[in-house]
């Protein structure tokens, strides 16, 4: 963490890891960057449930294994903050244990809870077997009086002793996808479903990538890693407010959760966008050359897009490019494999103020 570094000098920094990593972008196409805040910006939190009965805590583990307690961590938004002292209370009140992990026991391991704009909250417990579900589900009048905003509750089934923060199995209790409002766009985000932590700047990214497909105007786009159809949604609702015709909007992502999510969103905003649930890099490698689209998206995950897909856009018939990565040095990986591309805009977004991660986006553009 770097908490006592002050706000300025943190992102100064970032700025420069990226131009450094970068050297192929002119100074003058780098766009002001996106601040992130300094408290009150996390969206949501995962806490480690620790201590024991009488005494729980909500936070992290420290190296012996014992619970320390964060649940006045300012960088979560006040939502959060709030709701953490009622969940520690209604964890006591079910008089389930917290998961030891030294010793291997224990039926309670984590709490994710995520804060919609509106206020409204998801909240899942990840437990050990199933007597703790049936606990939580006779309890869950309990939680909703302690924690009215909860909108969406789910209990995650991790019966295994991994470093891993949720298992495959989900048992809804409550709801089914909780809306994050994103201006001219609401995204369904159910249990499993990956969402940007900090929701101002994710807004910020969406906007940009927006402004840069309406400039251009293209017929199609693919969003490829697209999520819950972030980018793919708003470039599409940007394209249906200006004079060009609405493009062709295809998202392709491996989680059929997200694509669920994703199709139900469109749907609610009214827009004739596809998803489909696949490999990106699979997908891509499999479409015959005349679908390739005017414009394609890639936010992949830390690794980056990989030689195979990288090399892919090396040549396929595409018009444009925009690269969202929350890793600088795979970006620049990525890039030196794609040398028929140029970039022509360059930003900076502060998704993850007080640690060494960031969000960059660029625009490339084929060289003539």
């Amino acid at each position: 963490m770097l908490i006592e570094t002050p706000y300025p000098a943190q992102l100064t920094d970032k700025e420069r890891r990226c131009r450094q990593l970068l050297p192929q972008v002119p100074e003058a196409l780098w766009l002001p960057s996106v601040r992130g805040g300094t408290a009150d910006f996390r969206n949501k939190a995962k806490l480690v449930v620790g201590g024991r009965p009488g005494s729980v805590t909500l936070g992290i583990l420290g190296r012996d294994g014992e619970g320390i307690d964060l649940r006045d961590c300012l960088i979560q938004e006040p939502g959060i903050r709030h709701a953490i002292p009622q969940l520690a209370a209604f964890i006591e009140a079910t008089g389930l244990a917290p998961y030891d992990v030294p010793r291997r026991r224990g039926e309670l391991k984590f709490v994710h809870l995520t804060l919609a704009p509106s206020g409204d909250l998801m909240l899942r417990f990840v437990t050990r077997t199933e007597q703790a579900l049936h606990v939580l589900r006779k309890a869950l009048p309990d939680l909703l009086e302690r924690v009215p905003r909860a909108a969406v509750v789910s209990v995650n089934l991790l019966p295994e002793h991994k470093a891993v923060l949720e298992g495959e199995r989900e048992e809804l209790l409550l709801g089914s996808s909780l809306e994050m409002e994103l201006g001219d766009v609401s995204l369904h985000l159910r249990p499993q479903s990956f969402f940007q932590t900090n929701t101002a700047v994710a807004r910020a990214l969406y906007a940009q990538a927006a402004d840069w497909v309406a400039a251009e105007g293209p017929d199609s786009i693919w969003d490829l890693y697209c999520g819950v159809g972030g980018f793919a949604l708003n470039c599409a609702a940007a394209a249906r407010t200006g004079a060009a015709a609405m493009p062709r909007v295809l998202g392709v992502e491996i989680s059929e959760s997200a694509v669920e999510s994703a199709s139900r969103s469109a749907a609610d905003a009214g827009i004739a966008a596809e998803f489909v649930a696949a490999d990106a890099t699979a997908y891509a490698l499999g479409a015959p050359a005349e679908e390739t689209p005017h414009t394609v998206i890639v936010n992949p995950p830390r690794r980056g897009i990989g030689a195979e897909l990288a090399a892919w856009i090396e040549r396929a018939p595409a018009h444009r490019v925009i690269y969202s990565s929350c890793n600088p040095e795979s970006l620049a990986a990525d890039l030196a494999a794609m040398p028929s591309w140029r970039v022509r805009g360059a930003r900076v977004f502060d998704m993850f103020p007080h640690t060494r991660h960031l969000e960059v986006m660029v625009l490339l553009e084929r060289r003539v």
